[in-house]
């Protein structure tokens, strides 16, 4: 071991002894984890659990730059076609396997066919190989100078490596064995859907020496054991981490904070000082929503203070008005745009849909009872839509459901859905090969899938974008092209206080929860 990792272990060790006493880090999660396959899904809380359980061969911090995470570094030819990456040393998976070359060419391979940024790289690469077991190359047909930034990409969708033997698998179909290489296995034995997830300290995890920020640096595991309770109900989870039943809580009832921090041994910070953005998608392959003048009728209606006052609350610091499906405070943020159609004006939404063709077809709205940053804002719409004179069928269930129904493209009467809410991060939803919900890859994107050839066509052009310049005019007129054929609409932006008790400390902040760095006060 070289001399600084040898002085952080040492660094580290107190930590680790007092988390030995303590043993179990006790976790209560946005929702329940009902997919455990990363790749498969965007549900968040998948996501959260991919970061446990995987690891990635670059990453991102606050400043959204690619850094090595798996890789030791990278060499890149002259003509900017043949990308190498060099594995760090020691990499393991959980069944005692090492990390080659080929299960991170496979893995990614995979990822590319599931998510918007990957598909977008998959179709400049000319071949995927693995010359020895600690390199993987990339060929390309041209230049991108995006490789990186993909491969470190934040939230929704993360490309994490697994076994070449799962990473095999159909992207259409969901891995059940959760092998990867991260900080802490996940335990198969253990786990109920709907009530428990547990997770153990991988002591064959060899950390980076760098700081942890974000999804980069050192991830020293120093709880042996973290346990993942669902819970529901928010007044049983404030009582949980009030009466020490558990540690944290990731996103608490915005009305019981006061109350929660009323607790002296109880405390809160900002999960990620960038926000999230709340949307509304519709379901574009059948009607009425494969009408974009019914969408518009919507979204003309949509006043996004009754939705963000139903989802998190009166406290004004925790949300904003951003009617743009970049977020707001990022560089391609289109407010501007989305002010002249996202109205709140209830007699123009009626209007616009009567001039619609609208023909009285049902909406199933899915929506999760569990999920409260999530739930309030169906039932706006629910009322919304009612209100317009549309025939609702709110159908509502458990957040896991939502996730697998979600997936169906069948018609409502054979089970489909119409309408589902969701939440990003602004890291996620940052620009236009990233930001599922602004994207018209129909079949092949995100569910909805919105079929928009004009707009996947802009994007190519801000990839071949000479400079930043170009690149933000490009960006923008793509944003206001998706809130004008309107496959989501934005409903506004908040931020997440989560909560925690004072005898842990060592939480980052960033898109996701993060286990690592976590220790004893």
């Amino acid at each position: 071991m070289r001399r600084r990792t040898l002085m952080l272990a040492a660094l580290a060790a107190p930590a680790i002894a007092r988390a030995e006493k303590t043993a179990t880090l006790r976790f209560i999660p946005q929702a329940n984890l009902t997919s455990l396959d990363p790749i498969w899904t965007t549900a968040t809380v998948t996501n959260n659990h991919g970061y446990y359980v995987y690891d990635t061969l670059y990453a991102s911090a606050q400043d959204m730059r690619p850094k090595p995470q798996m890789a030791e570094g990278h060499e890149v030819s002259a003509d900017a076609r043949i990308w190498r990456i060099r594995l760090r040393e020691g990499l393991t998976f959980h069944d005692g396997t090492p990390v080659r070359g080929i299960d991170c060419a496979e893995s990614i391979q995979r990822w590319c066919k599931r998510d918007a940024m990957g598909q977008i790289l998959d179709a400049v690469v000319e071949k995927w190989s693995a010359p020895d077991d600690r390199t993987m190359e990339i060929h390309l047909t041209r230049p991108f100078p995006l490789v990186l930034d993909a491969l470190a990409k934040a939230d929704a969708s993360v490309p994490y490596i697994m076994p070449e033997r799962l990473a095999r698998t159909d992207p259409m179909k969901a891995i059940t064995e959760v092998v990867g290489s991260g900080p802490y296995r996940f335990l198969p034995d253990e786990y109920v859907s709907g009530a428990r997830v547990a997770y153990a300290r991988f002591d064959g995890y060899v950390p980076r020496k760098e700081p942890p920020e974000w999804a980069t640096g050192g991830k020293i595991a120093y709880f042996p054991r973290v346990e993942w309770n669902v819970i529901p109900d928010p007044s049983t989870a404030s009582a949980a981490i009030m009466r020490g039943e558990a540690d944290w809580w990731e996103r608490p009832f915005n009305d019981l904070l006061p109350v929660m921090l009323r607790d002296p041994n109880v405390t809160s910070m900002i999960a990620d000082p960038s926000g999230r953005t709340s949307i509304l998608r519709f379901n574009c392959l059948h009607p009425p929503f494969d009408n974009v003048k019914v969408r518009r009728a919507v979204m003309a209606a949509v006043n996004q203070e009754d939705y963000m006052r139903a989802a998190v609350g009166d406290d004004k610091e925790l949300w904003r008005i951003c009617r743009s499906l970049f977020p707001c405070g990022t560089t391609y943020a289109t407010d501007d745009a989305g002010a002249s159609l996202i109205r709140g004006d209830l007699a123009l939404g009626r209007q616009l849909l009567a001039e619609s063709g609208y023909a009285g077809e049902p909406v199933v709205v899915i929506n999760p009872t569990d999920f409260p940053l999530i739930g309030p804002l169906g039932q706006v719409t629910a009322s919304l839509l009612t209100s317009l004179g549309m025939k609702v069928d709110l159908q509502e269930s458990d957040w896991g459901t939502v996730v697998q129904r979600r997936a169906s493209r069948e018609r409502v009467d054979k089970g489909g859905w119409s309408i589902f809410h969701t939440t990003g991060s602004a890291s996620g939803w940052n620009n236009p090969a990233v930001a599922q919900p602004v994207r018209g890859q129909g079949s092949k994107g995100w569910f909805g899938w919105w079929d928009g050839p004009k707009l996947e066509a802009m994007v190519q052009d801000w990839l071949a974008a000479p400079d930043a310049a170009s690149q933000t005019r490009i960006a923008r007129a793509i944003g206001a092209l998706a809130l004008e054929e309107a496959p989501s609409i934005p409903l506004g932006q908040f931020f997440i206080r989560t909560v925690f008790r004072k005898s842990i400390t060592g939480m980052l902040q960033g898109p996701c929860p993060y286990p690592w760095n976590i220790r004893p006060a």
